[in-house]
């Protein structure tokens, strides 16, 4: 009678392993799925926030592309103003034309000209960048020459070769500058 109770005992151990062994699988599964949702969550939420800056990304170019989409067609407009102001100065100077009656009136014509295309470009935010007595700047500047000038402090803008313009807060093209310099003396040397 003893060889059975210790055989049922054993089968009991072993029934009672088997159940416990079973039940740990059964939570093994349930952390798993459990593990499964929360890695599943945490992928939609980075899908999610990946839309989310793709979705900003887009409207940033979108508003780029509005505000600065005339950007290439206002710089090359800045070439028929330069043309403009180039035909005014040479025709006022040409000595065969001083003594044309009909000077005063075409000249006059030029200039309307030049006003409406300057009034266009403002209302487009295409601003010219004031450089004259101003601190040179390479952000908004191209140094052309050097013009020695003992009144001026070093650095200074003293001529205007060609103005540069601005479209919103972009530069469209830098003005082309004379800076001053002071000259040096041969005991500085």
């Amino acid at each position: 009678m003893d060889n059975l109770n210790d055989q049922d005992k054993i089968k009991d151990k072993k029934e009672t392993s088997k159940k416990t062994s079973e039940e740990e699988e059964i939570s093994e599964k349930q952390l798993t799925v459990e593990e499964k949702l929360k890695n599943t969550e945490d992928k939609l939420l980075r899908s999610l926030a990946e839309l989310e800056n793709q979705r900003n990304r887009f409207e940033k170019e979108i508003k780029e592309a509005i505000d600065f989409g005339g950007f290439n067609f206002a710089r090359e407009n800045l070439a028929i103003l330069d043309n403009l102001q180039r035909a005014h100065a040479s025709i006022k100077n040409d000595p065969d034309l001083k003594n044309s009656k009909d000077l005063y009136k075409f000249l006059k014509n030029i200039e309307i000209i030049e006003k409406d295309l300057l009034s266009i470009f403002k209302k487009n935010k295409i601003e010219k960048i004031d450089s004259l007595n101003k601190k040179f700047d390479p952000n908004f500047h191209q140094a052309m020459t050097e013009i020695k000038d003992e009144e001026k402090e070093s650095g200074t803008i003293v001529q205007e070769i060609q103005p540069g313009y601005m479209f919103g807060n972009r530069l469209l093209r830098p003005s082309l500058v004379a800076v001053s310099k002071k000259s040096v003396k041969k005991d500085e040397k």
